[in-house]
């Protein structure tokens, strides 16, 4: 079968990237911006807010290895789909969580998924399916950013590093390599 890909948003790219350059079926990862009404916007207009862009990931998967629920389970897993236009101390509709399906049959899986999400949440799942709109790749620096640079940033440290720990206590049978043993 032919790769597939998946768009989401949850957070700042540099978190979600991280946890699904080590799932297995996932053969990459890139950083980049939809959803908003400027062409080619740089990293500082987005974070800016003005743009209406949301940080996102654009992942490239093999379905015969996993699928766009697993995509979607882990996705909800990583980050916390109840609040609004955030996570964490990223705030903005840049930081926002949503899904952008690249087919009907995606959009179908993510209300589905949302449904999921939302019966393990006391709150309500914010998170949006919003139009495939055009994709805009994140400037050099940031793509794999925290493999690149991760233990010497502090922001990493404190807020990436946790959420491939929990990924990985929860996925290991999902992770590249197979035994999520390996360090971060």
């Amino acid at each position: 079968m032919a790769e597939e890909t998946a768009t989401l948003a949850g957070g700042c790219f540099w978190c979600v990237e991280a946890v699904f350059d080590d799932v297995l079926g996932v053969s990459s990862v890139e950083s980049g911006y939809i959803g908003g009404h400027v062409a080619n916007p740089t990293y500082k207009q987005v974070c800016g807010g003005d743009t209406g862009h949301a940080e996102a990931i654009r992942i490239h998967y093999d379905p015969a290895v996993i699928g766009y629920d697993d995509l979607l389970d882990i996705f909800f897993h990583v980050h916390d789909p109840t609040q609004l236009n955030r996570q964490g101390n990223d705030i903005g509709t840049q930081y926002r969580s949503a899904i952008f399906p690249h087919s009907p049959e995606q959009e179908t899986a993510a209300r589905a998924a949302i449904g999921r999400a939302q019966a393990e949440h006391d709150r309500p799942v914010v998170t949006t399916i919003e139009p495939l709109t055009d994709w805009y790749p994140a400037e050099d620096y940031h793509q794999e950013y925290f493999a690149r640079e991760g233990s010497a940033n502090p922001y990493c440290m404190a807020v990436v590093a946790p959420k491939l720990v929990k990924f990985r206590k929860s996925y290991a049978a999902r992770l590249k390599g197979g035994d999520g043993r390996y360090p971060l």
